[in-house]
């Protein structure tokens, strides 16, 4: 546990980390504190409850809750805790992540998680990143300056494509 850390990045296997590191690598970028933990609701619920309380009582920000299959972690971390949950769906090998996309998405009245995509943890960084800049004159402009960056990188792309046509751009991806 981190004292300063504005955004707990949770997940509910080891086997989730690949794709939440994403999330942490935006935090990186921006120059947000956070945290990582492993702890699964099913395996270990009162460790979880634990974690869930330490985060209410040190005002955690934002958490961005990866999980599989079932994906209760979001939902369970929602019902606990006062700050916006970013749910990260993962993908599983049984139904391609749709079971946990469905788990995490349909939560029950008074309980919101905000969910992405199957496997978006980079898209769950940078939504952390925005809710964070709200009143954050600083951040709001790395958010602003990283958005320019997409825009011009999809131009740079597109005076690319027009340059070279399309089969000799194909070629060069």
């Amino acid at each position: 546990m981190k004292k300063d850390a504005q955004v707990a990045i949770i997940m509910g296997s080891d086997s989730d980390l690949p794709i939440m590191k994403d999330a942490a690598k935006f935090l990186d970028q921006m120059g947000i504190s956070y945290e990582v933990t492993v702890l699964s609701v099913h395996r270990c619920p009162e460790a979880a409850m634990d974690y869930a309380k330490s985060l209410k009582e040190r005002k955690i920000k934002v958490i961005i809750a990866g999980a599989g299959g079932a994906a209760h972690l979001p939902g369970v971390f929602a019902a606990q805790v006062p700050c916006p949950v970013i749910g990260v769906p993962i993908m599983s090998k049984t139904l391609n992540g749709l079971d946990s996309l469905y788990s995490i998405v349909q939560m029950p009245s008074g309980i919101p998680v905000a969910t992405v995509a199957i496997n978006g943890a980079k898209n769950a960084g940078i939504l952390a990143a925005t809710i964070l800049s709200v009143g954050n004159d600083e951040l709001y402009q790395k958010i602003c300056d990283y958005k320019a960056s997409l825009n011009d990188a999809v131009l740079k792309k597109n005076e690319k494509l027009q340059e070279l046509g399309y089969d000799e751009y194909i070629k060069n991806m």
